[in-house]
């Protein structure tokens, strides 16, 4: 039987944990074999049956592996992702039994789609996408590689987020915007109007942040 790394033991790695212990092919196509993180530390004080095994940077995947990505912020994830691709891992996409999931929905390698989760219909996420409990997702929206929403989170129909954008909490999209890559959408943020590359918004309406 395949054995199924959990990239990230944070605190999403640890929900990833919960969620891939969910799934319906747990136990009968793959088992998970436990975390990678360059913390090795990164579980110590909580009760998990499944222990970090060795550091991200040095890990060799083998012929019966299988990997998911539990890291949230893009910045990160990516070359976590890319590296680990360049030495031969398979990623699986998770969906969680819970998720709604309507027509023509197109699903990249390496999702993580979280409990409570709806997707309608004609919705596309690219590689390594995450979308965590209880966001929504609109006809035609369309997420890029990387890109991480967060809870509550919801995408009207027509939204387009670039590769890399990262939406916070609770933050909502307005039918047919666009935010470019790399993007921060704040937490509680109500996006109008376009947002460009590189840039943080947060507010109702979602104004660019200046540091």
């Amino acid at each position: 039987m395949k054995q199924l790394y959990i990239v990230g033991a944070g605190g999403f790695g640890r929900e990833v944990f919960a969620w891939c212990s969910q799934h319906p092919d747990c136990g009968r196509q793959w088992d998970i074999a436990g975390f990678l993180d360059d913390a090795r530390g990164a579980l110590e004080g909580y009760a998990y049956p499944r222990p970090v095994l060795g550091g991200i940077r040095d890990w060799r995947p083998s012929a019966d592996a299988l990997f998911v990505c539990a890291i949230g912020r893009p910045a990160q994830k990516k070359p976590v992702c890319e590296a680990l691709r360049d030495r031969g891992a398979t990623f699986l996409t998770i969906v969680h039994p819970s998720v709604v999931l309507g027509s023509n929905v197109r699903l990249g390698t390496g999702v993580v789609v979280c409990p409570g989760v709806m997707l309608t219909s004609d919705v596309e996420l690219g590689d390594f996408v995450m979308v965590n409990c209880g966001a929504s997702a609109g006809h035609d929206v369309h997420v890029g590689a990387y890109s991480t929403v967060s809870a509550h989170c919801d995408l009207t129909g027509g939204v387009r987020l670039g590769e890399g954008v990262f939406c916070g909490s609770h933050a909502s999209v307005f039918p047919g915007r666009t935010v470019d890559d790399w993007a921060v959408v704040g937490a509680g943020a109500i996006v109008v109007t376009h947002v460009a590359a590189r840039t943080t918004v947060v507010g109702n309406p979602a104004t660019r942040l200046v540091t």
